[in-house]
């Protein structure tokens, strides 16, 4: 296949989209404990006001204030007590304070709060030592939230913060999507689990490790079926099998072109494919397809092409699956050293992102190009990505940056 039949990175992630859309994953509920990272699946609507009634801010004295200037020489009379919880429907009368604290619903009357420490107390009359103006420290009821509005929107990632809110409009549970469930596969004869000694020509399987790590970070929870070796009826029972009790299933190795690449024409009998091939470097050879209820997403086996195409590809797919609304924040860098790119596919770089003295982000790539070096990925924490083209970058120039952790960039 030459470079203008195979797809665009775009045009994958295109029909990534449209697949994953018209199989979005039903909803369920769940508890606030359970729902972090979660994918909203119904707008939020308070039912209530935030707060719910005008309360103080500071601990202190509820006052009148046309009432403090006046107070200045004789003081006010303090007249009752209302702390944070029952509201003690307390009416304030000319004159008159009365203590309050952080959060405790303002009595009637009062407009303002005297902080605790701007006040002087001698034989039950507080002399204010500054003249707040009206208003000051009062929190009024619905200034945060009114009822009826939407605070959260379906599609949302939810997070510490909005899980918050949500507690404090009084819901216990929310709907979210359920998240998909996953199967992990990696074939090849030559794989051998850590732990276990190697014959010649054996090496260990990095990818099972590689790929469970990286679904755990999305909050699924893979099954990673035993290694496959490159027998195409094992092969073809063992996805038959995972397809029908998994919503995706991924694998890595075996998408090529070589003779016990099995698993394009494999689909292409008994499932359907969707693309295989895209413009991109590493990881070209990616398939991406369905077999029985199951999407498939067969990665290249070189380790760093895992990386790259599950990063790019995979996590689109999960992300579409639930319904996820909310575009993954994207971040861009300057280059600190020159890139020759000599090829016109979409490259992913390893770089190493930081933040420079001046606050600005900053991206290092890492020399080490091929897909199968791993001690270069594991020496960075992020993906340069270079369009499309072939190209020479600048030290300076700015490039979109896809870090490892925390799901950002388009993919």
């Amino acid at each position: 296949m030459t470079e203008a039949n195979r797809i665009s990175f775009a045009e994958a992630l295109a029909c990534i989209d449209r697949v994953a859309a018209a199989a979005r994953l039903p909803a369920e509920s769940v508890p606030l404990s359970r729902a972090h990272r979660r994918v909203l699946a119904e707008d939020l609507v308070a039912d209530l006001a935030l707060p719910g009634f005008d309360n103080s801010a500071m601990d202190g004295f509820a006052v009148r204030a046309a009432n403090l200037e006046r107070a200045s020489g004789e003081g006010l009379r303090l007249a009752a007590e209302q702390f944070a919880g029952r509201d003690l429907a307390h009416a304030l009368a000319p004159g008159e304070c009365i203590r309050i604290t952080t959060g405790a619903p303002l009595p009637a009357g009062a407009d303002t709060v005297l902080m605790k420490e701007n006040a002087a107390l001698r034989d039950g009359r507080v002399f204010p030592l500054a003249t707040p103006a009206p208003g000051t420290h009062v929190r009024r009821a619905g200034e945060d939230v009114s009822p009826g509005e939407t605070v959260l929107r379906a599609g949302q990632v939810l997070d510490a913060a909005s899980l918050s809110l949500a507690a404090a409009l009084g819901r216990a549970e929310l709907r979210v999507a359920r998240r998909p469930t996953v199967a992990v596969f990696t074939t090849g004869d030559e794989l051998r689990p850590p732990g276990q000694p190697l014959a010649p020509g054996e090496i260990y399987d990095s990818n099972r490790v590689l790929l469970q790590s990286l679904l755990m970070a999305e909050g699924c929870e893979p099954v990673a079926w035993p290694v496959l070796p490159d027998d195409p009826a094992r092969l073809a029972s063992a996805l038959r099998d995972a397809a029908f009790s998994f919503d995706v299933v991924l694998t890595c190795g075996g998408v090529s072109a070589g003779e016990k690449d099995y698993l394009p024409g494999l689909l292409r009998e008994e499932g359907e494919v969707h693309f295989w091939k895209v413009r991109m470097k590493p990881g070209m050879p990616v398939l991406f397809g369905r077999l029985g209820e199951a999407h498939v997403l067969g990665l290249p086996g070189n380790p760093v092409s895992v990386l790259a195409t599950f990063l790019g590809l995979g996590r689109r797919l999960l992300d579409g699956l639930q319904g996820r609304g909310a575009p993954r924040p994207s971040l861009r860098a300057s280059l600190q050293s020159p890139v020759a790119k000599n090829h016109e596919r979409l490259e992913f770089m390893r770089g190493v992102l930081a933040c420079g003295d001046d606050g600005q982000l900053q991206v290092r790539p890492n020399p080490a190009v091929a897909s199968h070096r791993l001690r270069a990925a594991a020496d960075s924490n992020c993906l340069i990505v270079l369009p499309e083209g072939i190209a020479d970058y600048a030290p300076g120039e700015v490039v979109d940056i896809v870090p490892y952790a925390g799901g950002l960039g388009g993919g």
